[in-house]
């Protein structure tokens, strides 16, 4: 599955006006070309910049964002007004735009060639200006937008450009994607659940949910020959427990698992889904409960949530998305039991079986245990240990009015062998501190279920969340409880009041 096609791309929107006559219009435009060739050169932007015509009068304006909303490789637009550009030219088209939206604050000239400025070169480079006067409409228009400060060719700027295009890709994705839920919400879970047509109209995705017994049909319906030739697949990929090679005492099991993922692979490709949810109270017609078909599809990109978890299986593929081309991975993760050891209190992060090899510092074993739960044949899995290193943990949560995006930053640690586990895990410390950290994701609702990734960063996920018009919450470096308090309350207040506020 590729997770950024590289079909898709961003326009490049420039304005300026006719005041200053044709010869700056063209100078404009050049200064645009050079701009717009560095962005397709640079490291830092994973998607094409698309330069369009240098945007003059409101009726060009209008069209070029109407042309945006329905151009199916547009994911967002960038705009830049190398000159003033009045802003009330710009009113129409900004209303209609349903893009994500990120307003370049640059000018062409890095410094300023003090012996030569003339008028003429004023009025040329009037971004200083000309940004703040387009600022201010988007401000009257009250625009989610994402703006960026320097000059284009920084490497602040262009990380900053970059992470935004991740986010406006992941949020692209969700626009009519399809997420499976294979039975229902599980053993009456509160955080689980949610308003799934409410999430639809916010974020532009579906969840429907299917009875397990399809997926078995699909299942069923797998050749011993393929079921062979995926197992030969895992003993090129994976190191094999003993008991499951070829001739190994429990080799049908790994088989069973190989039709698993194969009928599992098939439902969600005929379909076109994207994600998908599971869960162990429902089994009836698998021989054991999807283990490595799981996390052998996380690692292709499907988002996943366990226990009917549509929210997270959601969120898995955004991060995915947004970290698709970055060392690190994503993965469904939970937090699951502490070390809480004065000065050294840390989190191990796992599941019973589903945590992506994305984030596995090296090459997996490919074991079967018992599970103790779901009352099924033991299922064979994937185990590893996960690289030290910063994270962050991610959580979309259903609060009834809205949805919030608690991100918490982490840094994963080395920490003993664990013989005796048998599942893949990792091992964190939460800034601040574990138990500032702990106290405010539980006032905020945060739930077990997160999204773990070595790969983003706070910028992406804020950006995504801005985009996406979640409400963002951080426990992060600085995070107090006072701090923690005041902001949530605050949040409370706005997201009553939202409704009633807009372009007026």
């Amino acid at each position: 599955m590729i997770l950024l096609p590289k079909n898709l791309e961003v326009w490049f929107l420039v304005g300026s006006q006719h005041l200053y006559g044709e010869a700056a219009l063209k100078k404009v435009a050049a200064n645009a070309q050079v701009i717009a060739r560095a962005f397709n050169h640079a490291e830092e932007l994973p998607l094409k910049v698309v330069l369009k015509p240098v945007l003059t009068g409101p009726d060009e304006i209008t069209q070029i964002m109407d042309e945006a909303n329905v151009a199916k490789n547009c994911v967002g637009v960038v705009t830049w007004m190398h000159t003033f550009s009045p802003a009330k030219m710009w009113i129409a088209g900004l209303k209609n735009l349903r893009k994500p939206l990120a307003h370049l604050h640059t000018q062409f000239n890095r410094d300023l060639p003090w012996g030569e400025i003339d008028m003429d070169f004023m009025n040329l480079n009037q971004a200083a200006h000309g940004d703040r006067e387009f600022g201010f409409i988007g401000a009257r228009l009250r625009l989610n937008r994402k703006i960026i400060v320097g000059h284009w060719s920084d490497k602040d700027v262009l990380a900053q450009l970059g992470a935004w295009m991740r986010a406006a890709t992941a949020w692209h994705d969700w626009q009519g994607a399809k997420f499976a839920r294979f039975g229902d919400n599980m053993r009456q879970v509160a955080v689980t659940e949610g308003n799934k047509v409410s999430a639809e109209i916010a974020f532009g995705f579906s969840v429907n949910g299917f009875g397990v017994g399809d997926l078995a049909a699909k299942v069923k319906a797998v050749k011993d020959a393929a079921a062979d030739r995926l197992c030969a697949k895992y003993a090129e990929e994976y190191t094999l427990a003993p008991e499951l090679r070829q001739g190994g005492a429990r080799h049908e099991s790994l088989r069973d698992g190989a039709k698993i993922e194969l009928g599992m692979r098939a439902f969600l490709e005929d379909g076109g889904f994207k994600g998908f949810t599971t869960t162990f109270e429902d089994l009836h017609g698998l021989a054991q409960l999807p283990g490595l078909a799981v996390q052998r599809l996380m690692a292709d990109g499907y988002g996943f949530g366990a226990e009917g978890d549509w929210k997270t299986a959601a969120l898995v593929r955004a991060f995915k998305v947004m970290a698709d081309g970055l060392p690190g991975g994503a993965s469904f993760m939970e937090d699951y039991t502490y070390h809480l050891e004065n000065g050294k209190r840390k989190v191990l992060g796992a599941h019973m079986l589903e945590i992506c090899p994305s984030i596995a510092a090296k090459k997996p074993t490919l074991e079967i245990h018992p599970l103790g739960i779901g009352g099924k044949a033991d299922p064979v899995r994937l185990v590893f240990d996960t690289p030290p290193g910063p994270a962050i943990n991610g959580s979309l949560i259903d609060l009834g009015n809205r949805f919030r995006l608690l991100v918490n930053e982490v840094t994963a640690v080395k920490y003993p062998p664990l013989q005796k586990l048998p599942v893949a895990r990792t091992v964190w410390e939460p800034k601040p501190d574990f138990a500032t950290a702990a106290a405010a994701w539980i006032l905020a609702g945060g739930a077990h279920h997160t999204v773990f990734t070595p790969a983003l960063t706070k910028e992406h996920v804020e950006n995504f969340a801005d985009i996406a018009g979640l409400e963002y919450f951080l426990i992060a470096e600085h995070t107090t409880m006072c701090n923690a308090k005041r902001e949530l309350r605050w949040n409370e207040l706005y997201y009553q009041l939202a409704p009633g506020l807009g372009a007026v």
